[in-house]
């Protein structure tokens, strides 16, 4: 087996991260399954794999419904890391049946089609006045004028946020998912844990609010069921609003830049387009699959398991590389060009099995607004400049992207 740093994978590498797919390309050509000494996990680099493991049971999210620390091998967290640790271990990612069966049940009331269905006035209002005020400008940053705002309103609607307690609610969310970097540092640590402590006090505030006076929102949602007998504890329904908000925006903010940016560089496709905004609904299908927002996706090894004939021992962790999978030949023609007319697109952007990404669906019709809406009012969007992109490898995106139209 060859050495993993032998292959160019090095995701802390500036050119690896502003493209890790030619690395990809020689992990698959070099085998099924890697071991990582810097992060010690296991790389799985091939759709096939990553899509049957997503389906395993014998890996987790979690093992401790299963194993304590100790019987695991593992180390506990740090004591000072505690708040973010408790945040985190009690939302619906992280979480196993039973537990994650119940939360899940409870959340997905909030996101039927039907649901979502009622959404889409209301969001496609709310990219028309983000695209209008970007058109009368002239141009500024797609990613703070228009990526972030307008999945943040969203999910901050379905929960009940009122807009006057909105500012903080994005850099909470970036320092909160700071942790879901490869070896993440003390200063990262030190923040997210920062930001799991307001944010879950400003939650608490808010329940308790509504406690008092419910509204038509999903935080009042959760706390009938929790009245209604369905057992939902306070913690779980803080754990699930940062989760609901981190996860209902992350994907979409970094989808729609790392999309954009993919168009600006591809002129044939952006033309195609523009021609035919009937491309929308498979073009945002492709653009996750070829540029991916979330590159790696971890799961335990709950009970002993073989990728090609490697063993894979209880307590080893799996790093499965979504964007390596997306950019498999063996599931897609000519993988690494952008075709937004692409049908046969498989992709497993949003996760699959039961963790498969609750918000799908809400997250296709933001897409879709935010691409109609600069499509019909900034045909002739062009790229200002070149971006930056973010130091980061887990979630893929840019530091923002200026426009001019």
């Amino acid at each position: 087996m060859a050495a993993v740093s032998d292959l160019g994978f090095d995701p802390w590498d500036p050119a690896f991260l502003a493209d890790p797919y030619p690395a990809y390309a020689d992990l698959r050509a070099r085998g099924r399954v890697h071991w990582f000494e810097p992060t010690n996990q296991w790389l799985v680099p091939h759709h096939a794999d990553v899509s049957a493991l997503l389906r395993d049971r014998r890996l987790g999210r979690t093992y401790q419904h299963r194993f304590t620390h100790e019987e695991f091998g593992r180390t506990a967290p740090p004591p000072e890391q505690e708040p973010f640790h408790t945040l985190n271990d009690h939302g619906m990612l992280d979480l196993e049946p039973p537990d994650h069966t119940r939360i899940r049940r409870l959340v997905s009331k909030a996101f039927t089609p039907r649901t979502v269905e009622r959404l889409k006035p209301y969001v496609r209002g709310l990219a028309d006045d983000l695209v209008s005020g970007l058109v009368a400008a002239g141009g500024g940053d797609l990613l703070k004028d228009i990526a972030e705002p307008l999945p943040v309103a969203v999910i901050a609607e379905m929960l009940g946020i009122p807009e006057s307690d909105r500012g903080p609610l994005r850099p909470w969310s970036a320092d909160i998912c700071g942790m879901y970097e490869l070896n993440p540092s003390e200063d990262t640590a030190a923040r997210a844990v920062r930001a799991s402590v307001e944010f879950s006090d400003y939650l608490r505030e808010l329940i308790a609010a509504r406690r008092k006076d419910p509204g038509d929102d999903l935080v009042s949602g959760l706390i009938e069921a929790h009245d209604e007998g369905d057992r939902l504890t306070e913690q779980e329904m803080i754990s699930t609003c940062v989760l609901l908000l981190n996860a209902g925006h992350e994907a979409t903010v970094n989808a729609t830049v790392n999309g954009w940016y993919a168009l600006f560089r591809n002129e044939a496709q952006l033309e195609l387009l523009r021609a035919d905004h009937t491309l929308i609904p498979s073009a945002i299908e492709e653009l996750m699959r070829y540029d991916t927002p979330l590159q790696l996706f971890e799961r335990w090894v709950l009970d002993e398991i073989e990728i090609d004939g490697t063993t894979i021992p209880r307590g080893a962790e799996i790093a499965m590389l979504f964007g390596s999978a997306n950019h498999d030949p063996a599931v897609f023609r000519n993988p690494s060009a952008l075709d937004l007319t692409r049908t046969d697109n498989p992709h497993i952007s949003f996760s699959a099995g039961i963790h498969y990404c609750i918000g799908a669906p809400l997250a296709r019709i933001e897409l879709a607004a935010s691409m109609g809406a600069l499509l019909e009012r900034a045909p002739t969007l062009r790229l200002a400049e070149e971006p930056e992109r973010k130091p980061n490898f887990v979630i893929r995106g840019l530091e923002g992207l200026s426009v001019v139209v």
